[in-house]
């Protein structure tokens, strides 16, 4: 009888823990290696495959997540990316953001001026696959929600993180809005001193 209560509790925990996020996965962190991937991605409003592979074959990288296209705090991350852009190429780093946004929003933000305005490429991840493996949870949008145009957000929301990247594959640096409490445009320039000292 003892032992079937014991089993019991150890259950209940496990499932309280699980529901309460204990049990989600972790972020990966300096030194681990970064998972490469493939996905759509859009550049100057045009659709085309991103590879991690292929950036990293020409030197670091910046993998930056991001909540939404057309909100407030990753208009900002993505102008201010923008503004900087010529700087992360001298320091021989690519810049990729990656949003739950469909690939059909991210050729208008990806062309806006006053955005990406052409400059780096955002890639799509709908289902939150790619930032599942950083360790990263997608949550969804509330109901009513709209982007900074007044239309619906229905997609899922992932955590403003950053991740630079080194040639050799391995996490340079991590830091995320939520736990390191750093505005979206200190994002950006953190992840640009870091690769200028590479």
């Amino acid at each position: 009888m003892i032992k079937k209560y014991l089993m019991f509790l150890i259950l209940s925990l496990f499932l309280l823990a699980t529901r309460s996020g204990f049990a989600q996965s972790k972020i990966l962190s300096k030194g681990d290696a970064a998972p490469v991937f493939t996905a759509q991605a859009s550049l100057a409003g045009s659709a085309f495959d991103f590879s991690l592979k292929d950036a990293l074959a020409k030197g670091p990288a910046v993998v930056y997540f991001y909540p939404s296209a057309y909100t407030g705090g990753c208009d900002i991350e993505a102008h201010t990316f923008a503004e900087l852009k010529d700087k992360f190429t001298a320091a021989g780093a690519t810049i990729i953001g990656v949003s739950a946004d469909d690939i059909q929003r991210l050729n208008s933000f990806s062309s806006d001026s006053n955005y990406c305005a052409g400059k780096f490429p955002v890639a799509s991840d709908p289902g939150g696959q790619i930032a599942a493996t950083y360790g990263l949870t997608i949550s969804a949008a509330k109901p009513g929600m709209k982007d900074v145009r007044g239309q619906d957000l229905t997609h899922g929301f992932i955590p403003r993180t950053t991740f630079v990247i080194g040639k050799d594959g391995k996490i340079i640096a991590v830091f995320s809005s939520a736990t390191d409490h750093i505005s979206p445009a200190d994002h950006v320039q953190k992840s640009l001193a870091i690769v200028k000292g590479l």
